[in-house]
């Protein structure tokens, strides 16, 4: 089963969603190009009562309630259903970006400075950080959805306001206006995890924010600007970081570490991991493993294959694992 909330789609962007609901589509053709018999579901519904599948590829994450991707591993391991991707207490870990940040630290991975406001914190005891320019996220969301931008921390705190009216926790951290650089991580059945070439994201204007509207196409833009990371000595550096954070997350099937970074002084700061990354075929992941000459279909083969070697439902798929 592809539970996805675009699953049934023909392929056509969404007025809200945008190119998410191509890529939903298109992942489904992708594994039956497989050769697999998928069943597809854009509901909840399809696991409160025991789905006639043998495994679920759950991509229903942003489900408009907090901690929504959660949801599906959950009903599936009550279910006791195998599924791809990580448990769900890995699951709400890796999408709390104050959590992640703290284990970041405790393995000496650089961050940013930054203050998480939980709904109910009294925002007026808060502590200003010592900054220019502040971002103000929710602290557990993705695409930029809800991101906001102030010059004071007056302003920063008024969005942080607005995010707890809507329901979310936020999360303020200082304004890096540097380069975007991911680091994909496949290879779930293996002792240690596969790490894919370090992908930067080189934009025009770096002190440009990029918003949900961008990120989901929502907007007339060209392909997302991304190169294979230049500097190698930043690369293994960036490396050996995701390493020590995938110890705390280890097994999962894929996922991706995300880091800023600022070419004049070789500085990098972690910044979150999405363990549900988009495998569209035009996304960060997808266009790092055609660098090594992996084309879209054997990525998501190789995922799938790992994930359910690893859980055993099948014994041997080393020969055609090609990430």
């Amino acid at each position: 089963m592809l539970l996805a909330k675009h699953a049934c789609g023909d392929g056509s962007p969404d007025m809200v969603d945008g190119n998410h609901a191509q890529y939903h589509h298109e992942l489904r053709r992708t594994l039956e190009k497989i050769g697999l018999h998928v069943v597809a579901a854009n509901s909840f519904d399809a696991l409160f009562a025991e789905p006639d599948v043998d495994f679920v590829f759950p991509l229903l994450n942003r489900a408009g309630f907090l901690n929504s991707e959660m949801l599906a591993p959950l009903l599936l391991q009550r279910l006791g259903i195998p599924y791809l991707g990580a448990s769900p207490i890995l699951r709400g870990l890796s999408d709390d970006k104050h959590l992640m940040k703290l284990v970041a630290r405790q393995h000496a991975v650089p961050t940013s400075d930054w203050r998480i406001l939980r709904r109910g914190t009294d925002l007026a005891v808060v502590p200003a950080l010592d900054a220019a320019r502040y971002i103000i996220k929710p602290n557990a969301s993705s695409a930029s959805w809800g991101i906001g931008v102030s010059e004071c921390w007056s302003g920063a705190l008024a969005h942080a306001a607005h995010l707890h009216t809507a329901g979310h926790d936020a999360i303020i951290e200082p304004w890096l206006p540097l380069l975007d650089v991911a680091v994909p991580v496949v290879g779930g059945r293996s002792e240690e995890p596969w790490l894919l070439p370090a992908m930067a994201y080189i934009p025009a204007d770096p002190d440009a924010l990029r918003s949900y509207e961008e990120k989901r196409a929502l907007t007339d833009q060209r392909d997302d600007p991304l190169e294979v990371l230049a500097n190698s000595r930043v690369a293994e550096r960036l490396y050996a970081m995701t390493r020590a954070l995938c110890r705390e997350l280890w097994p999962f099937d894929y996922g991706r570490f995300e880091f800023r970074y600022d070419p004049a002084t070789e500085s990098v700061w972690f910044m979150e991991v999405n363990l549900s990354c988009n495998l569209w075929s035009k996304k960060s992941i997808s266009r790092s493993a055609a660098t090594l000459g992996i084309e879209h279909h054997e990525l998501v083969e190789s995922i799938v294959a790992h994930s359910l070697w690893r859980q055993g439902l099948i014994t041997a798929a080393s020969d055609r694992l090609v990430a």
